[in-house]
C-alpha cells in the first residue's frame, strides 16, 4: 500500500493521507470554516469508503484545516435553497452523501478519532461526537446551533450524543445550550481528552498511535459490540460476544499474545 492513497489537489474540499495504520481526513474549506456543502459531502463519502476498504488502516483521524474544526452545514447553500424554495431536493441530496459518510464512520471496523480545535457547530459538532472518540483543545467551543435557526439536529448529531449523555442531557444541549466548552464536553463524556491548543496535533498523534497498537480484530469486534449493546437483547448480545471473541482468538496476533503471556507465568 503506498503511503498516500490519493494525491489530492490543494483545493480539494477534503484531503486524505495514510501513514501506516493511521489515516487522516482533513476538512479543507478553511475560508468557509469547513462548512459542509455538496462538494465536501461527496468527497467525504468517497474518502471514508477508501479508508473502510483498506484493511491495513486501524485508526481514522478527522481534523479541520484553518481556524475551526467545522461550522456545520453551509448556510449559503441552504439559504439560497430556502429563497428558491428548493430545500427538499438540495438539502436532501446534500444529506444523502453526508449521511452515507457518517454511516461508514460508524460501520467501519476501525476507531474514528476527531481532533477538534476552534468551533464545532451544528453538523460540525455532530461530526465531532458521532466519531468513536474525540480529543479537543482547551479553547474549543461546541455549538448546537440548530434550534436557534428553527431546525432539528442532523448529520448524526443525535446518533453520536444521545447514547453518551442520555435523553435529558441531549435535550438540554440541543434546546438550552448556546454553546459549551471542551471541559464541559469532557465532563459529559463526549470528549476523551482536553489538551492545550499548541499540543493538539502531537496529542492526537499519540492517542491515534496508542489506539493503533490494538490488533485489527480487537478494534473491529469491540466497536461493533459496544454500539450494538444498547439496542440488543441480552442473549443475542452474549451470542455476539461469543462469536466475536472466538473469531479474535483464531488470529495469529492472539496466538502470539497468549504464548507471550503464558511464558511469563512459568
Amino acid at each position: 500500500m503506498p503511503e498516500a492513497a490519493t494525491t489530492p489537489l490543494p483545493d480539494d474540499p477534503a484531503l486524505l493521507r495514510i501513514e501506516g495504520p493511521i489515516a487522516t481526513i482533513t476538512l479543507n474549506r478553511p475560508d468557509a470554516f469547513n462548512s459542509v456543502n455538496l462538494a465536501i459531502a461527496q468527497k467525504l463519502e468517497q474518502l471514508a469508503a477508501e479508508v473502510e476498504g483498506d484493511d491495513d488502516i486501524r485508526v481514522l483521524v478527522i481534523e479541520g484545516e484553518g481556524r475551526a474544526f467545522s461550522a456545520g452545514g453551509d448556510l449559503q447553500t441552504i439559504g439560497a435553497a430556502a429563497a428558491a424554495d428548493t430545500i427538499a431536493p438540495v438539502v436532501g441530496e446534500l444529506l444523502k452523501h453526508y449521511h452515507a459518510f457518517i454511516e461508514t464512520l460508524r460501520r467501519m471496523p476501525k476507531i474514528v478519532l476527531t481532533s477538534v480545535h476552534g468551533s464545532a457547530a451544528g453538523a460540525g459538532m455532530g461530526l465531532a461526537f458521532v466519531a468513536d472518540l474525540c480529543i479537543a483543545t482547551e479553547d474549543a467551543r461546541f455549538t448546537p446551533a440548530y434550534a436557534k435557526i428553527g431546525v432539528s439536529p442532523d448529520g448524526g448529531s443525535t446518533v453520536g450524543m444521545v447514547g453518551t449523555v442520555g435523553v435529558r442531557r441531549a435535550l438540554q444541549i440541543f434546546l438550552a445550550e448556546d454553546s459549551f466548552s471542551a471541559q464541559q464536553a469532557y465532563d459529559w463524556g463526549l470528549v476523551a481528552k482536553v489538551v492545550p491548543a499548541p499540543e493538539l496535533k502531537a496529542a492526537t498523534r499519540q492517542l491515534a498511535e496508542r489506539l493503533a497498537q490494538n490488533p485489527i480484530a480487537a478494534i473491529g469486534g469491540t466497536k461493533a459490540l459496544v454500539y450494538q449493546a444498547v439496542v440488543t437483547p441480552t442473549k443475542q448480545q452474549l451470542d455476539a460476544e461469543a462469536t466475536r471473541i472466538i473469531g479474535c482468538m483464531q488470529t495469529e496476533e492472539f496466538r502470539l499474545a497468549v504464548k507471550k503471556f503464558t511464558s511469563k507465568e512459568k
